[in-house]
């Protein structure tokens, strides 16, 4: 569920040395008579084709297994929206942000489209990502693109021909499957906890059918049968094959392909994998049902280090500007959908990530150190950057100022001559450096910078003309 989105809005920025490649499907000759035929590597292909698709129906069937809203959870069709950021004692969901507070909602548009209206945002910063099965973030209101004015949003599903209503702009989804990831810029104070509050509760989101009535979503229904405590990204891998390709054959009937995916659809026929159609198992050897899934989630993740995983590293991090709309390729968003769930067009936010300051030895909080930006070049964006702390599982640290990130919010103190220097130790650089310190733990930690609607002109972090600064140890 949302735990799975480890990274997700932290982007995929852990470094390529610290990604725990599965051993288990190397444990025996990738050569052997089962995996050494053409038909594995088809099927392996349309294994790594469905994966987004599969991991959004299972976190869907997570997320939205309650009878009402409860904390990151809600019914089918009902605004989820969290209140407040987390502490140091937050364990739901890894890497969490205290920038942005959610307002988010899984629905079907399936069979008639739904209306999201948001109210004035009076200028405050706030982006929208609409996200299609599939996970391509098909469309993005906010702040960057449609403004902070009220605005009413008619959100169709794949083939809907109807007549949009004066007032609304259409937003066409290309799968029944959406999944709303809204987020609203807050300083974390009482008074703007309240601010953010009352925006939250003028959203409106439902079907085009009640529009205009007063409506209440339904409550959800419970299904014991979902584990909701196991990771999604667990239950997805520990499929068998045939239940794999049955469930994304099931899917494929409401969420189609794009019209690109048509030759790797053909291809996929031959191991009877055919959309709008269900599976047969029998079309697939019964002896790839665990080597198959094995094999191909290894091959997602070694996209990673491939020199075409679309991963930039420097200076200690680690980011991609290859998320949010993926084309034909399927192997960026399988990796994607399995570390970075939920991720952002690099317009909106990009996440870089430091694990470790070299290959060679990890952060640790018995040494300081310490993180510069020279005059005229902090952190280039039109939005708002932060730096966040992270012990090794990626939760907020407990503190004695209750500090988990840096930003030009929390007043840090410049140098005479501009420059921002962040000081990342266990214990206070003194009482005229405390604002610029960002608490670590006793022992090790990591590190994430956001960077919300990051300046495509000269220098950027898009293009390259802007470069990360490493963070240093103090000798």
């Amino acid at each position: 569920m949302l735990s799975r989105r480890a990274v997700a809005l932290g982007g995929l920025g852990l470094a390529a040395a610290l990604i725990p490649l599965p051993g288990r499907a190397w444990d025996g000759p990738l050569t052997d008579v089962v995996e050494g035929t053409e038909d594995f590597v088809v099927a392996s292909d349309a294994y790594i084709f469905g994966y987004p698709l599969v991991t959004m129906e299972m976190t869907r069937r997570v997320i939205t297994n309650v009878a009402k809203p409860e904390g990151t959870r809600g019914p089918m069709g009902t605004l989820i929206k969290l209140r407040e950021y987390p502490n140091a004692s937050f364990r739901d969901i890894t890497a969490p942000n205290a920038d942005t507070l959610y307002t988010t909602a899984f629905f079907d548009v399936g069979d008639e489209p739904w209306v999201l209206s948001s109210p004035d945002m009076k200028g405050r910063y706030f982006l929208l990502p609409f996200l299609s099965g599939w996970t391509d973030v098909f469309q993005v209101p906010g702040t960057r693109t449609t403004g902070t004015q009220a605005q009413t949003f008619l959100i169709t599903g794949p083939g809907w021909s109807g007549t949009v209503p004066a007032g609304m702009s259409q937003l066409r989804s290309p799968t029944a499957i959406v999944w709303l990831l809204g987020r609203i810029y807050c300083t974390g104070t009482p008074q703007d906890y309240a601010e953010v509050h009352a925006l939250q509760d003028q959203f409106k989101l439902q079907p085009l059918s009640t529009w205009g009535k007063d409506y209440t979503p339904p409550p959800g229904k419970v299904d014991p049968s979902i584990d909701m405590k196991m990771a999604v990204r667990d239950q997805v891998n520990r499929l068998s094959a045939t239940e794999y390709f049955t469930l994304l054959a099931d899917l494929l009937k409401r969420n189609p392909p794009a019209p690109a995916d048509a030759p790797a659809l053909k291809r996929f026929e031959r191991i009877g994998l055919v959309a709008g159609q269900s599976f047969d198992p029998k079309a697939l050897d019964s002896r790839w049902d665990k080597r198959l899934p094995q094999l191909s989630y290894d091959r997602i993740m070694l996209h990673f280090l491939s020199r075409d995983g679309e991963i930039t590293r420097q200076n200690g991090w680690s980011f991609t500007t290859k998320a949010g709309l993926y084309g034909t390729n399927y192997l960026q968003r399988a990796l994607i959908a399995a570390l970075g769930l939920g991720c952002n067009r690099p317009q909106d936010a990009i996440y870089p990530t430091s694990m470790k300051p070299s290959l060679l030895e990890d952060y640790d909080g018995k040494y300081r150190y310490i993180l510069r930006f020279e005059k005229g070049l902090l952190p280039p964006v039109k939005g708002f950057w932060s730096l966040t702390m992270y012990d090794e599982g990626m939760f907020f640290i407990a503190n004695p100022i209750n500090r988990y990130s840096m930003s030009v919010r929390t007043n840090p103190k410049y140098e005479p001559d501009g420059t921002l220097v962040i000081y990342i130790q266990n214990e206070s650089p003194g009482s005229d450096k405390e604002a610029n310190w960002l608490p670590a733990p006793k022992g090790k930690f990591h590190l994430m910078l956001r960077l919300y609607w990051p300046d495509e002109n000269n220098p950027s972090i898009i293009d390259g003309s802007w470069v990360i600064p490493p963070v240093t140890k103090v000798v």
